[in-house]
């Protein structure tokens, strides 16, 4: 930017809807004055996912900070401290949200902001290796798939992607019914690399985020390294080429791919979960998963049914209550939300203009969001011992919440006093996933909308019967009762070494995989957002998808450079680390009694998400230690 760029009448304008938390961070790097994280600038803690832009700072500071932003903004010139370090970047970042945050997270924050390389480069080479067939294949073009190729593509590693559908973007390309979108800030949501996209609110739309994805392929030049509209009917591992053998059926047929590398980008959200209920067949409206949400379908006048109150649910009644005729919604367990002001308001254009525009403004703003919606909350998690009262929460904390969750509920349902004891849940906050709420308890009392908690006994021609004997007649069925998660890559017909598939691997309702990602018995083969490494505290799956690419690609590179064809994870390092994940999740509210969750499979062990922070996660994945893996059992199969 110089200074003949914008005038200063647009730029005071802007500084005007800043969040002057993020615009004290600008003035140190462009400035290089270290005075503005001293008093008056040290903002107020805000932990709103929306914070108050004033950041509490006396007028008078306000004023000092945004007249110094109008000065420095328009004389456009370099930065000061491009990259303040770590030291410093602990400094700031304290500052930024009044409170310490530990050196821990300096380096990650840096990566976050793209101030230092995330990814992997080659240590001894600018490229793969002569005489290196290293060619990887990816199974999803979702936000896996794309983190995962863009580092293969700067990598130069030769890749392609196989994806059922006839476009990129994974669930958000699939996922299409009304209201659809992110629960977690968008900012936060987005990928470290690729272009910068003006986010039109703090909580995007399902539209938003495809075209965001849709952007960052295009940037890459990922488009051509992608095979659409095919599917994977299986892989195989040939132990003699030491390589992957895929079965494809696509738009011209059946074609078998080789490939060193075999990688499952379809992560848990993939599979549509429908429960089996007497009669479904015989229904004769519309009826569909709501991830398969018909297109054109309109809903205006029609007497709807759902199954189902999870997250999408929050989203979807709200927008079709006030268009249908009825809609009965069936619930099996009340969930606890919480209320965001502000989860449908628009950014104001003079923060979209400094977002745009304003160095380091967007890096800065990303970064509070990603804290916000970050590690924070674990703490809040832990089961206390000596608490007294474990029916009702885990800790002092949790019972906090759980108080003023209950009185945000009765606030909302003060003139629908029916409706508490079906909204109200009886387990403790944050047991399952928390919802976020988009007006749901308002839509409840809606005149067309009716809360079903008696038990389904079956599904008519005509409508759904519930235990109690009433038939709620109905046009349209919507099942939005979640994911087949236990299965995850399983059901990809996946073969490894001695002809043991993964299903096999994978029995018993209990998938397992070292950081989420490695089985043993299956060389050269990452699941990416495997069991154990989706995440129920916060975060985003863009956070994890980068640091399992980066993962990935650390494997790959040692690999090239050190002559080495596969790798095969040693039984033990396995072992190892479920006993430390089980032990962790026995300290954490996922496993607390007296509740079911999505997060346990049959036995009522926690197996889909993480139970360490964040950054504990980012450290783990950083870089492989490919001792963790064995080549000679491979060199044994080989040798046989």
């Amino acid at each position: 930017m110089t200074r003949t760029d914008f005038d200063s009448r647009q730029i005071e304008q802007a500084v005007q809807a800043a969040d002057l938390r993020v615009l004290l961070m600008v003035l140190v790097h462009m400035t290089g004055d270290l005075a503005w994280l001293e008093p008056p600038f040290r903002p107020r803690r805000d932990v709103n996912l929306i914070p108050d832009p004033t950041a509490g700072l006396v007028p008078e500071a306000q004023a000092r900070i945004r007249e110094a932003a109008v000065e420095v903004l328009r004389r456009g010139e370099p930065p000061a401290i491009p990259d303040p370090g770590d030291e410093l970047m602990q400094r700031m970042m304290s500052v930024c949200l009044g409170e310490s945050v530990a050196a821990e997270y300096a380096r990650l924050t840096r990566e976050e902001m793209a101030l230092v390389p995330r990814r992997v480069h080659w240590a001894h080479a600018k490229s793969l290796p002569p005489g290196r067939d290293d060619h990887v294949l990816i199974v999803g073009a979702g936000v896996c798939g794309i983190a995962l190729g863009a580092s293969l593509a700067e990598l130069g590693v030769p890749f392609t992607i196989v994806e059922k559908t006839t476009e990129i973007g994974g669930t958000w390309n699939v996922n299409r019914y009304p209201g659809c979108g992110v629960d977690t800030p968008n900012h936060a949501y987005s990928l470290s690399f690729g272009p910068r996209y003006l986010w039109p609110r703090y909580f995007s739309r399902r539209e938003d985020i495809l075209t965001y994805l849709l952007q960052v392929v295009e940037s890459v030049g990922l488009r051509r390294h992608i095979r659409f509209s095919t599917r994977l009917m299986s892989a195989r591992w040939d132990d003699d080429a030491r390589q992957w053998v895929s079965r494809l059926q696509g738009p011209e047929g059946e074609s078998e791919v080789r490939s060193r590398f075999f990688v499952s980008a379809i992560g848990q959200l993939s599979d549509p979960s429908i429960p089996r209920i007497e009669g479904a067949a015989d229904f004769t409206g519309v009826r569909f998963h709501s991830s398969k949400w018909p297109e054109g379908l309109q809903v205006d006048g029609k007497r709807v049914a759902v199954i189902g109150t999870g997250a999408t649910v929050m989203q979807l009644l709200p927008e079709i209550a006030d268009r249908v005729k009825s809609v009965a919604v069936y619930q099996r367990s009340p969930q606890w939300s919480r209320p965001i002001p502000g989860y449908s308001d628009p950014i104001e254009p003079g923060a979209q203009w400094l977002l745009a525009h304003a160095p380091y403004y967007a890096a800065w703003f990303r970064f509070n969001m990603f804290w916000r919606y970050g590690d924070g909350l674990l703490k809040t998690l832990k089961k206390d011992p000596d608490w007294p009262h474990p029916e009702r929460a885990v800790n002092a904390v949790n019972d906090r919440h759980r108080r003023e969750m209950t009185d945000f509920i009765l606030s909302e349902l003060a003139d629908r006093p029916d409706l508490v004891p079906k909204c109200l849940p009886d387990y403790p906050p944050y047991g399952k996933r928390i919802l976020l709420d988009n007006g749901w308890f308002r839509t409840l009392k809606k005149p067309s909308v009716e809360l079903v908690t008696d038990p389904i006994r079956r599904i008519a021609s005509n409508g759904v019967e519930t235990a109690d004997g009433k038939r709620r007649e109905a046009d349209i069925l919507v099942y939005a009762t979640g994911f087949k998660l236990h299965e995850m890559a399983a059901r990809l017909n996946i073969t490894g070494v001695g002809g043991r598939t993964l299903a096999e691997a994978w029995a018993d309702d209990n998938p397992s995989a070292y950081l989420g990602l490695t089985v043993p018995g299956f060389p050269n083969f990452f699941g990416m957002v495997g069991p154990g490494s989706s995440l129920g505290h916060g975060g985003s799956i863009s956070f994890q998808a980068e640091c399992q690419s980066r993962y990935i690609t650390s494997c790959l590179v040692q690999m090239a450079e050190r002559g080495v064809d596969a790798i095969d994870l040693r039984p033990e390092v396995l072992d190892d680390f479920l006993r430390r994940f089980d032990a962790e999740h026995e300290t954490l509210i996922w496993s607390h009694p007296g509740m079911s969750t999505y997060y346990r499979n049959r036995h009522g062990r926690v197996f889909t998400v993480l139970p360490w922070r964040l950054v504990d996660y980012w450290a783990m994945t950083h870089d492989a230690d490919l001792g963790d893996y064995d080549t000679s059992r491979v060199a044994e199969a080989v040798s046989s």
